[in-house]
């Protein structure tokens, strides 16, 4: 593995216990829909892990990574997480992947917990769309009803929605979206070939 450097967003994730989730669906796994809010979370978080390493292992990610460079990553790589696994899209070499994936559930395992965040999750995109329409609506009814008015608190408004959200979107995915996959292993990867000819892949997890 070359030497890459890996994001730094600026903190360590809180103390992650091991057994954390396993523990929570011990003691209260009779909750519905618990154990896969728990798998999704590790499976959000290794696919981000995943791109990361497809990208060094590609020859990208050589740069220092942050919020707001997200140019060094591979961009022709999207992902979306599910409950048994997750699929990655793009232009992708299968061997590479196996590797990418092992490489990346190892070094998560073992403490680089900051590859489990990615400024290009959607769930930044969502956070940039709450933070704008609440405050677009708060300066709609807090300012004077004049277009001119309007017009300037809106347009501050989405421009500060904007400028915070990477960040704030940052922390919903350490605290929120996604957990060290302790319990997640590789079962298998599989070709998907859509009608249009283009092919994505489904990299199937299993809980342990």
């Amino acid at each position: 593995m070359n030497e890459a450097i890996y994001p730094n967003f600026g903190f360590d994730f809180f103390y992650a216990d091991p057994n954390q989730d396993s523990e929570i669906i011990k003691h209260l796994g009779f909750i519905p829909g618990l154990k896969e809010f728990l798998m999704i979370r590790q499976v959000h978080a290794l696919e981000h892990a995943t791109v990361w390493m497809l990208s060094d292992l590609t020859g990208l990610g050589k740069a220092k990574l942050s919020t707001n460079n997200m140019s060094t990553d591979n961009e022709t790589i999207g992902g979306l997480s599910t409950d048994k696994g997750f699929y990655l899209y793009g232009d992708i070499n299968p061997i590479k992947l196996k590797k990418a994936v092992n490489s990346a559930l190892a070094r998560l395992q073992k403490g680089e917990w900051n590859l489990a965040l990615h400024p290009r999750c959607g769930t930044n995109s969502s956070v940039a769309t709450l933070l704008t329409a609440g405050m677009a609506a708060t300066a709609h009814l807090s300012l004077p009803k004049e277009p001119i008015h309007q017009f300037v608190g809106m347009g501050l408004a989405a421009l500060t929605a904007n400028f915070v959200a990477p960040d704030i979107g940052i922390y919903v995915q350490k605290y929120i979206t996604t957990s060290i996959p302790f319990n997640l292993k590789l079962k298998k990867i599989t070709k998907i070939i859509d009608q249009s000819g283009d092919r994505s892949y489904f990299i199937k997890l299993d809980w342990v």
